[in-house]
C-alpha cells in the first residue's frame, strides 16, 4: 500500500515535471468540459453529450489545423479554437433542437449523440482527413504553427490551460453578476415559475445554454489536438465527457471550483498512471476510489439538503 501511495504522489505531485506536465495537462480538458457540464446543470439542461461534443471540436480543430498549416500561429490557434467550439456548439444545437422542438429529452438525444461522434470521428480519421499514406488511421501531425505554444519552457503544459481558467472566472462573473446568468439560474431552479412570474423565455435561454455548454466542450477537443496531441485520431477522448460529470458535481457547479477540481481528478488520472506503471496496481483502482469519493459527497450534500431546505444556492 505503502508503495502504491508513494507511486501515485510521485506520478501526481512528486516533481515539477509531474505537476506541470502531467496533472494540469489532464486537468485541462476536464475544465473545459466541467464547465459545460455545469453551465448546462444550471439551466436544468441535462446535457450527457460532452463527451461528443469535444470529439466534434477536435474534428473541427484538426481540419482548420491541417487546412492552413502555413498561417502565422496566433491565428491558426484563434481559428482551432472557434472551428472547435463552432462544431462542438452545432453538435449540441441538434440535441436543442429535439428537445424544443420534438420534445426529445436531452439525456437520450446527447448519448446517442456521442456514439455518432465517435463513429464520425472514426470515418474522418480513414477518409477525408486521413495521414498521406493511409496506413494508419490518424489524420497527419500538425505543422508547428497549428501547436498550441507551451506555457513554461520544458514543460508540457500549454495555451488552454490559461484559457479554462479564464474562462471558469468570465463564467462565475456571468452567471453571478449579469442579467443573463440570473436568468440562466432561474430557469434551473425552477423553469415555469422563471417563465410566469418572471417573463423569461425559457426556450431561448434553454437553446442558448445548451449550444453555449456544447461550445465550451467543443473547447476542450481543439485544445486536445492543438496542445497535447498535435493529431486526430480514434479515442481522441478516454471519457472526459462522461468524467467531467463529476467535476462539475462535485464543484456543486460553479465555476470557480471547477477549477479545483478538474485538478484533482487530473491529479487522480496521472497518479493513477504511476502507480499502474511503477506499482504494478490497476488504474481501475483510482476510478473505483473516485466513483466512491463521488458517491459519498453527493450522498453527503442530499443529507445537508434535507437538513437546511432553505440553504441558499452555492
Amino acid at each position: 500500500m505503502t508503495e502504491a501511495l508513494l507511486a501515485f504522489w510521485d506520478g501526481a505531485f512528486g516533481s515539477a515535471f509531474a505537476f506541470w506536465s502531467a496533472t494540469l495537462v489532464r486537468a485541462t480538458p476536464l475544465l473545459f468540459v466541467g464547465l459545460a457540464v455545469s453551465l448546462a446543470f444550471r439551466a436544468g439542461v441535462l446535457n450527457i453529450g460532452a463527451e461528443g461534443q469535444l470529439i466534434l471540436g477536435a474534428i473541427g480543430a484538426s481540419a482548420v489545423a491541417l487546412a492552413l498549416p502555413d498561417w502565422p500561429r496566433s491565428l491558426v490557434v484563434c481559428a482551432m479554437l472557434l472551428a472547435g467550439g463552432l462544431a462542438g456548439g452545432c453538435w449540441a444545437g441538434i440535441a436543442a433542437l429535439m428537445r424544443l422542438r420534438f420534445g426529445v429529452l436531452e439525456v437520450i438525444s446527447t448519448i446517442l449523440l456521442n456514439f455518432v461522434a465517435a463513429a464520425a470521428v472514426s470515418w474522418v480519421v480513414r477518409g477525408p482527413l486521413q495521414e498521406p499514406t493511409g496506413v494508419y488511421p490518424m489524420s497527419e501531425s500538425f505543422a508547428a504553427a497549428a501547436r498550441w505554444p507551451f506555457l513554461i519552457p520544458g514543460q508540457r503544459l500549454h495555451l488552454g490551460f490559461v484559457l479554462g481558467v479564464v474562462l471558469a472566472l468570465a463564467l462565475w462573473f456571468v452567471l453571478r453578476r449579469s442579467a443573463e446568468g440570473f436568468r440562466v439560474r432561474a430557469v434551473g431552479a425552477g423553469a415555469r415559475a422563471a417563465e410566469s412570474a418572471g417573463g423569461v423565455s425559457v426556450g431561448r435561454v434553454t437553446a442558448g445554454t445548451f449550444i453555449a455548454s456544447g461550445v465550451l466542450a467543443g473547447f476542450a477537443g481543439a485544445s486536445e489536438v492543438g496542445g497535447v496531441t498535435w493529431a486526430l485520431y480514434e479515442g481522441i477522448s478516454p471519457g472526459y465527457g462522461y468524467t467531467a460529470i463529476a467535476v462539475a458535481l462535485l464543484a456543486r457547479l460553479d465555476p470557480r471550483w471547477v477549477i479545483v477540481t478538474a485538478i484533482g481528478f487530473g491529479a487522480l488520472e496521472a497518479g493513477g498512471a504511476s502507480m499502474q506503471r511503477n506499482a504494478g496496481i490497476p488504474a481501475v483502482a483510482v476510478q473505483i476510489v473516485t466513483a466512491v469519493t463521488l458517491l459519498g459527497v453527493l450522498a453527503f450534500a442530499g443529507w445537508k439538503a434535507r437538513r437546511t431546505p432553505g440553504m441558499p444556492d452555492a
